[in-house]
């Protein structure tokens, strides 16, 4: 993919989500953070429902904009963070499952965008649904830490 920028970027990206208060909010986990790709859950449950019992789209778009961001902090340096510019989401169903997951991945590793993409599933009875796409451009923060 491109070479490791960061030897310790699987500590650094979990150390990033665990600030991230929004993701203990709606019970999220990072289970998966691997070079240029990580993975979060969601459990589907009364506090991320919209009226329809369905999870609500501000929550998939939540994971699927964490996934691509957590995915591209594995590519930079240690003394550099990562900022969302801009993403597109395209929901092609209900988020109707026990569990979500969000899937991001750099497409496009670069020294100031990285572009990524996150597919997002819901899993029932073991089986998934593809439950949306985003495609996403991500800005380098070089020399500006996280909060």
């Amino acid at each position: 993919m491109n070479r490791i920028a960061n030897p310790d970027f699987a500590r650094s990206v979990a150390a990033s989500f665990d600030r991230q208060s929004a993701m203990h909010l709606i019970r999220a986990t990072l289970p998966v953070i691997e070079h240029g790709r990580t993975e979060i859950h969601v459990p589907h449950w009364d506090g991320v429902e919209q009226q329809h019992g369905f999870v609500h789209g501000g929550v998939v778009g939540m994971i699927a904009d964490s996934a691509g961001g957590f995915a591209a902090m594995t590519m930079v340096p240690a003394n550099a963070s990562v900022l969302t510019v801009e993403y597109q989401l395209n929901l092609v169903t209900p988020a109707d499952g026990e569990q979500l997951v969000a899937r991001g991945q750099v497409i496009r590793p670069g020294r100031t965008l990285i572009v990524t993409r996150a597919d997002v599933f819901a899993l029932r009875n073991g089986q998934e649904t593809l439950i949306a796409l985003m495609q996403q451009t991500i800005m380098v923060m070089h020399g500006k830490a996280e909060k």
